[in-house]
């Protein structure tokens, strides 16, 4: 009910008997700044007219030219042709095949099949509204460079121009204004400029000489099939012609070339690239039957021709379609709506060229009635005007030639590309969009060009051929009635004035507060500048969060922490931007409470900076942590050489088998390098007080560790102390207290520890000396074995990956010289 009040209240309100308020023109103003009102509202329009303009047009052009289309429809399928919508434009190609007879044929689909069905139908719309926006843009440049738009407007034309002479050319006007011609001459040989008066002598009988011919057929040079126009369009033409290889020189058909060979570049060949994802014409007997089929508009003709050529590919995408058919096609849609536009444009611009001739071909009769014979402003009138109407003429020629240069650049892209031609497409579009802003340029060079003609000789008539660094109107070089050349001079200045003002306020205090206390409210994102800052002065206003001692800066001290001691690592073992020095930063980083996410980081505090040293060491260290995991030892150290020497025989093996970089091989030593430090810091010897007989037992178990020995030592370990037990030995037994079996047990944590870190760096110092590898490979597992005894162990443990013969392999070794480099 309210909805309702408030509809009835805002149609029976003051406004619904104002009849003003409902007019056309203010309904709109109303919509039009409703819709432009913020910026949200803007981007809203813009977005869904691109939309509109770029995809739904052209489908609902393709739908409603479908609904038209004569159909010729078998099981297999489908042919779109809209000849009733574009036949009358009569737009064919080098073939000789009407574009109007274009179609796309494409399988149909069936019951069984609907998904392509749908895809064909989707496609067909697709094709029809493309077709109509590339021929319509095809025909319009040559309609504009037939003339034939010329022809609606001469009859007219030369009725208005004689209606208008016979008005105005009459005896009394031609005497009062040779009167006023008359005065001047007189006020100027008074004054002693007598070289200004003859020349105002000269000037009026030369406008009586050539008026009544002007006059007698006042826009004959201009409409004429030889005037002025006719001959710029076919010396542009002829020069365009000669530029895309034409030796014809009949303007009517260089038109018909032009034609032929934009409809081979913008609709044959993308078509065929569309259809059958690349061009037939490259094969004659493709080309034949392609062309064959398309003027019978027949589907089935065109898939045979393609079967009967040879070229089974094309035959097999027609019976095809599929997605990617679409996406081509929103493809060419957009790159045939540039064409269209480029089209417009440049017709537009010719046509324009045209109607500039016959308004200052009227402006001309004017000016040889009356305002030719009065000094100053009307003879400039007069200079302009008939200097405008003949360079119309040289401005048809520069705009066609520029449309000829423009065909050739494409032209020759499309032979350059090689069938690529949806490449060639797209940057035809961004040409196209260039082509559009430099015709501007030009027409805008030749208009100024034409200014300045005209001013010369304007000027020189005002100043009587004297030195033209003064004129009668002053000081500047400008003639009297060229007051825009000269305005248009100061209009950079104004500009970068006006841009100073709009900095002024935009910058201004006040104009913040105005805005909302919006900084800068002219600047773009000022509002979402204004919410970020806002945003950041709730955080950083906060107590002890800023500051040299706040929170935030004690946030990232880890980060300090961690590069500090990557540094003294690295500089203590292998140095910077090396596999042995990045190993070690990574062990102490890790030691004072560094994980993997900080490694990378805290190498780049450090002064690393390879990018591959860092990685593959950083990515190497996990991959160690991941598999010592799984060893489930006493000592997480001692696991973690494990790991590491498990991943350096396999690394090892796959390089040797070409599977892996030498980069990866040196990574792994390093890491393996820095947990047998780790492993030999944790038990660095220095035990005393080991007898000799202690110690024959010790190496009698070093060099062959089995369950037997170990058995009496562990328990002593875990004794009392109360007594003495024999350790088990070949040379004899062994009495020991609890004291002496921790001494022992403590001796060979040490040792085996010391054994580790030997034959690692004797490794990493000789990597090609795989032996070592093995060796190293032992002591791990009698490590193993005294941490926690398992008969089970061997095996567990799978055998070296590197067996004797490649260890002791010449070639083996020389391969590992790489690896050697990497690891000083």
């Amino acid at each position: 009910m309210v909805i309702i009040e408030n509809s009835v209240r805002r149609f029976s309100g003051s406004h619904s008997w104002d009849f003003e308020y409902w007019r056309l023109p203010a309904v709109v103003r109303r919509c039009r700044g409703w819709l432009f009102a913020t910026r949200r509202r803007r981007w809203t329009v813009r977005v869904v007219a691109a939309f509109l303009l770029l995809l739904v047009v052209p489908a609902v052009l393709g739908a409603v030219a479908t609904a038209q289309t004569t159909t010729s429809t078998t099981d297999t399928s489908t042919v779109s042709s809209i000849n009733s919508a574009l036949s009358w434009m009569a737009v064919k190609d080098s073939s000789g095949v009407p574009l109007s007879n274009y179609s796309f044929a494409t399988n149909d689909g069936s019951l069984l099949h609907p998904f392509t069905t749908v895809l064909a139908a989707v496609i067909t719309i697709e094709f029809a509204g493309w077709l109509i926006i590339v021929t319509t843009g095809i025909w319009i440049v040559g309609y504009a460079l037939s003339f034939k738009w010329l022809d609606l407007f001469a009859a007219p034309m030369h009725g208005v121009a004689q209606s208008l002479t016979s008005q105005i050319a009459l005896p009394i006007v031609l005497v009062t204004a040779a009167t006023f011609g008359a005065f001047f001459v007189a006020w100027f040989w008074i004054r002693g400029y007598y070289a200004k008066s003859v020349m105002q002598v000269v000037t009026m009988i030369a406008v009586a000489v050539l008026g009544p011919l002007f006059l007698a057929e006042p826009l004959a040079d201009v409409l004429s099939s030889d005037g002025t126009l006719a001959q710029g369009r076919n010396l542009g033409i002829q020069v365009a012609a000669g530029l895309n290889g034409s030796n014809t020189s009949d303007p009517t058909q260089l038109v018909v070339v032009m034609q032929q060979q934009m409809a081979d570049n913008f609709a044959r060949k993308p078509l065929q690239v569309w259809n059958f994802g690349h061009i037939v014409d490259d094969s004659a007997a493709c080309r034949a039957a392609w062309s064959s089929g398309m003027a019978a508009a027949s589907g089935d003709q065109v898939r045979s021709g393609m079967k009967n050529c040879g070229d089974g590919a094309a035959y097999s995408s027609a019976n095809s379609p599929s997605v990617g058919q679409i996406g081509a096609g929103l493809l060419l849609l957009l790159a045939g709506t540039l064409l269209l536009l480029f089209a417009v444009v440049l017709s537009t611009k010719i046509i324009w060229s045209a109607l500039d001739a016959v308004y200052h071909g009227i402006l001309v009769i004017f000016g040889f009635a009356a305002a030719g014979f009065i000094y100053g402003a009307p003879q400039t009138f007069l200079v302009r005007n008939v200097v405008h109407s003949l360079f119309a003429g040289a401005k048809m020629a520069a705009q066609v030639i520029f449309l000829g240069v423009y065909l050739l650049f494409l032209g020759d892209l499309f032979q350059q590309a090689q069938g690529q031609v949806m490449a060639v497409f797209v940057i035809g579009a961004i040409v196209e969009i260039i082509a559009i802003l430099q015709l501007r340029k030009l027409t805008h060079s030749l208009e100024k060009g034409n200014d300045f003609v005209a001013n010369r000789f304007a000027l020189a008539i005002q100043t009587g051929m004297a030195k033209q660094g003064t004129s009668a109107g002053g000081s500047s070089g400008t003639a009297l009635g060229m007051g825009q050349l000269g305005a248009g001079r100061g209009m950079h200045m104004g500009m970068l004035a006006t841009l100073g003002a709009f900095s002024t306020v935009s910058n201004s205090p006040a104009t913040a507060w105005l805005a909302g206390k919006t900084r800068n409210p002219l600047a773009p994102f000022a509002r979402k500048e204004k919410k970020s800052l806002l945003s950041q002065w709730g955080v950083w206003g906060s107590d002890n969060f800023g500051g040299p001692n706040g929170m935030y800066v004690q946030s990232y001290l880890n980060r300090k922490l961690f590069a500090e001691a990557a540094s003294e690592g690295a500089h203590a073992y292998g140095g910077m931007n090396t596999m042995r020095g990045a190993a070690a930063a990574l062990q102490h980083a890790s030691d004072i409470g560094a994980t993997q996410g900080d490694f990378l980081g805290a190498l780049m505090g450090a002064g690393f900076t390879d990018a591959s040293v860092m990685r593959h060491v950083v990515n190497e260290w996990g991959t160690v942590t991941r598999i010592a995991d799984g060893f489930k030892l006493g000592d997480e150290r001692l696991a973690r050489v494990a790991a590491a020497t498990e991943r350096s025989d396999n690394i090892v093996r796959r390089y040797l088998n070409g599977n892996a970089s030498a980069e990866e091989v040196a990574a792994s030593m390093s890491v393996l390098q820095s947990a047998a430090y780790t492993f030999r810091t944790a038990n660095p010897g220095g035990i005393d007080g080991v007898t000799p007989e202690e110690l024959r037992w010790i190496n009698e178990y070093l060099d062959n560790p089995t369950e037997k020995m170990m058995k009496p030592l562990t328990a002593m370990i875990d004794g009392d102390g109360s007594t003495s037990l024999p350790l088990i030995a070949s040379g004899g037994d062994v009495m020991v207290d609890t004291v002496g079996a921790r001494r022992i047990g403590a001796f060979l944590s040490n040792e085996h520890a010391k054994r580790i870190l030997d034959k690692t760096n004797e490794l990493v110092e000789t990597p090609w000396n795989l032996q070592l590898l093995r060796e190293l490979r032992n002591e791990g597992v009698k490590a193993q074995l005294t941490d926690s005894f398992d008969p089970n162990l061997w095996k567990r443990l799978p055998p070296s990956r590197l067996g004797p013969s490649v260890m002791t392999d010449p070639a083996s070794a020389a391969r590992m010289a790489a690896v050697e480099r990497l690891m000083r």
